[in-house]
């Protein structure tokens, strides 16, 4: 009889422990550090000048002086420089014969530099990787582009591999997203690859419907790979620690998911279209994205100095009417956040978030920067960002980094990371970094064609993600 309670609180004591177990082993599986990354830098030959950016243009015969002018100015009020790259068959003349092969060299071109420099630099062989996360948004084949990966560098029989399509410029935090949650389930420490790019050749855009010409002038060659693992014994080699990730999907709106698309034109050709309501959705998406990120990551002072402000705005309200003038309450980022990388997706975008945030000149400088030298490289722009504040050493140990972006669908995706040490690699900034920012920014295409502001008609930068 004295056995059975014994064996009672024997059997309690084990199951207490064996759940603490449980316990910490998730809360260490829950940890994410970022080891390392690369981003891809094309060779020079594949620099699109402002002659060639003309020359390109003038090759479509299709548009008349009206859309010619509309390029030009779009190219003039981009913000981008002239070096930054385009796929060779843009550059030989064949972006309307573009073949399945350009599209494979690309991505090919782009995986020998990056994932084999993150390797390189990380000392992590691609026997080790446990996770593959790759994201092409418009190009597709089979066998899959992750499984190209993982033959071309060798991985394991078991790896796991996921290849996402279609997600737009966002999908780059998509891919961490889903590298993040797979680390969970699985039951002891796991080292992640992140593949991340576009594939500019296949998808040029040959017909004269303006909704769908802006991300020609935009849209840049690019792509970075990211080493992740939630293995606390790495943490003293990791670059940052993840502290939260908020994805916002509003897709559920008629407007917003068709604010781009990827469709044919009149005449059959294909290209992304981009919608008037695009600005909209962007706004709508960041405002549902930033209501749940808020009470994330903003100490308790900010979040009640902001809950009073907004109270006392409705309560000095009568009627209708404001009884005595207050200004709108906002919140401060800047006490949470010590850096913003934004997505270079365009000058409008960059100076809607910094409107939006509250940011200065300095705060948005490695957006406008990226933008200039790499333009926008889908959902690699951000690692570009990333790298280039490392580049110029603003990233301190303890320092909180603010990754927002946006994409179609339509989607804005934030991560907040903790900078576990103080960070100093040039990356693919090396040979340029001490030219940006620049005394003056002068524009290479405003001096060749800035003409066409002066002329009538419609252009502008535009939205394009």
């Amino acid at each position: 009889m004295e056995l059975l309670p014994l064996l009672s609180w024997l059997l309690l004591a084990f199951a207490s422990s064996y759940l603490a177990h449980l316990a910490v082993s998730r809360r260490r599986r829950s940890r994410c550090y970022l080891l390392g990354y690369a981003c891809h830098k094309p060779s020079d030959d594949r620099k699109v000048t402002t002659e060639m950016a003309g020359a390109v243009i003038e090759r479509n015969k299709r548009l008349g002086l009206p859309d010619y002018r509309f390029l030009l100015k779009v190219i003039v009020n981009s913000g981008i420089g002239e070096h930054t790259y385009s796929p060779r068959n843009v550059l030989d003349g064949r972006e309307e014969s573009a073949t399945h092969l350009d599209a494979l060299d690309e991505m090919d071109a782009f995986f020998d530099d990056a994932v084999a420099r993150v390797f390189a630099t990380t000392g992590v062989s691609p026997r080790q990787v446990d996770l593959l996360v790759l994201n092409v948004g418009s190009f597709s084949p089979a066998p899959s582009l992750a499984s190209r990966v993982a033959s071309r560098f060798g991985m394991r029989d078991d790896v796991m591999a996921y290849n996402l399509s279609g997600m737009g410029c966002s999908a780059g935090l998509v891919s961490v997203d889903l590298a993040r949650r797979v680390m969970l389930t699985r039951p002891g420490a796991t080292m992640a690859l992140v593949v991340t790019s576009e594939s500019c050749a296949p998808n040029w855009y040959n017909g004269t419907d303006k909704s769908m010409m802006l991300g020609n002038c935009l849209f840049r060659c690019g792509g970075a790979a990211a080493l992740l693992t939630n293995d606390p014994a790495l943490r003293g080699r990791a670059k940052m620690e993840l502290k939260c990730l908020v994805r916002a999907h509003i897709g559920a709106h008629d407007d917003a998911h068709a604010a781009a698309v990827h469709r044919e034109d009149a005449d059959g050709r294909l290209g992304v279209s981009l919608s008037k309501n695009l600005p909209k959705a962007a706004v709508r998406a960041f405002t549902e994205n930033l209501q749940r990120l808020a009470p994330r990551i903003l100490p308790a002072s900010e979040l009640a100095r902001f809950t009073f402000r907004l109270l006392a705005r409705k309560l000095l309200r009568h009627g209708g009417r404001k009884v005595v003038k207050f200004e709108g309450p906002k919140i401060d980022f800047k006490t949470g956040v010590d850096h913003f990388c934004l997505h270079p997706g365009g000058t409008a975008v960059i100076d809607a978030v910094r409107k939006n945030l509250g940011l200065n000149g300095y705060d948005v400088e490695p957006a406008t920067m990226t933008l200039h030298r790499w333009g926008n490289t889908s959902a690699s722009s951000l690692w570009y960002v990333l790298s280039y504040m490392e580049a110029k050493r603003r990233l301190k140990a303890g320092d909180r980094v603010l990754m927002v972006t946006f994409g179609s669908g339509f989607k804005c995706n934030s991560c907040y990371w903790e900078v576990t040490k103080d960070l100093d690699d040039a990356g693919v900034w090396e040979d340029c970094i001490d030219d940006y920012p620049p005394a003056t920014m002068v524009n290479p295409y405003t001096e060749k064609f800035g003409w066409v502001n002066d002329l009538q008609g419609q252009g502008g930068a535009g939205f394009p993600f």
